[in-house]
C-alpha cells in the first residue's frame, strides 16, 4: 500500500487573493482542506518541503498525515494549481480522508518477468496501452502500483485487467469490461528493412531507365 507521508503546516486566518500572495512571498503555498462533513480549512504549506513531494511518482495517491499545529488530519491531494510560465505550485486542494472513505485515484501498472516472456525475448515490443489504471479503492488501502506479470506472453497476446491479481478493498472505475493493458507487437525491424530495400531497387530500376 502507498505510504503515508507526514507535512506539517500552518493555519491561514484570510482567505483571498492578498494573503495567498503574502503567503507566496513568504515561501509557501496557500492551500485548502475540504471535505468529511467538516468546514473547509485555508492552511499554509511549506513550498521546498511540497516540491519534494511533488517530484515523487504518484503524488495524487499518497495518503498525507498534516499536521496544522498540532491537529493531525489524513488528506490526499486532489488538485495542484501552477504558474502558467514558471509551473511553479500556487494552490494546493487536500480531501479530509478517514478509515471509511472510498476515494478514485490513478494507480500505476508496473511489468515484471519481461525475460520470461517468449514473445519479447523473440523480438516482440511491449505495447502499454495503459500506464496507470484508474481505481475505486479505500483511503487507507491505496495500492503503490498494479503489477503485471508478463511470464509466457507471446506475441499477438493481450493483457487484461483480469489478469492482474487486485488488493483487497479495490477494484477499477471501468467495470462494464475485460479492458486491455498492453499487448506484445509482432517486431517491425524487419517490415522496415524491406520497404528500404524496395525503395533501393525501385531507384535503380528508375536510373537504368
Amino acid at each position: 500500500m502507498s505510504e503515508t507521508i507526514q507535512m506539517s503546516a500552518t493555519k491561514r486566518d484570510r482567505a483571498g487573493k492578498g494573503s495567498a500572495r503574502a503567503a507566496r512571498r513568504s515561501g509557501l503555498i496557500p492551500a485548502v482542506i475540504y471535505g468529511g462533513k467538516t468546514a473547509p480549512e485555508t492552511i499554509n504549506i511549506n513550498d521546498n518541503s511540497f516540491r519534494k513531494l511533488m517530484s515523487q511518482p504518484g503524488i495524487m495517491s499518497h495518503v498525507i498525515a498534516l499536521d496544522v499545529e498540532g491537529k493531525t488530519t489524513n488528506v490526499l491531494p486532489r488538485d495542484i494549481q501552477f504558474h502558467p510560465v514558471t509551473d511553479a505550485p500556487l494552490h494546493v486542494d487536500f480531501l479530509r480522508i478517514t478509515a471509511s472513505s472510498t476515494v478514485m485515484v490513478m494507480v500505476p501498472v508496473v511489468f515484471t518477468n519481461e525475460d520470461a516472456s517468449p514473445g519479447l525475448k523473440g523480438g516482440g515490443v511491449l505495447n502499454i496501452v495503459r500506464h496507470e489504471i484508474e481505481m475505486s479503492c479505500s483511503a487507507t488501502s491505496i495500492p503503490e502500483s498494479l503489477t503485471v506479470d508478463l511470464t509466457g506472453t507471446e506475441i499477438g497476446d493481450s493483457v487484461h485487467i483480469s489478469a492482474v491479481s487486485l488488493p483487497e478493498n479495490t477494484q477499477p472505475t471501468i467495470t462494464d469490461r475485460d479492458f486491455t493493458i498492453a499487448t506484445i507487437a509482432a517486431p517491425t525491424v524487419e517490415v522496415e528493412v524491406e520497404e528500404t530495400v524496395e525503395e533501393e531497387t525501385a531507384g535503380e530500376s528508375e536510373e537504368e531507365e
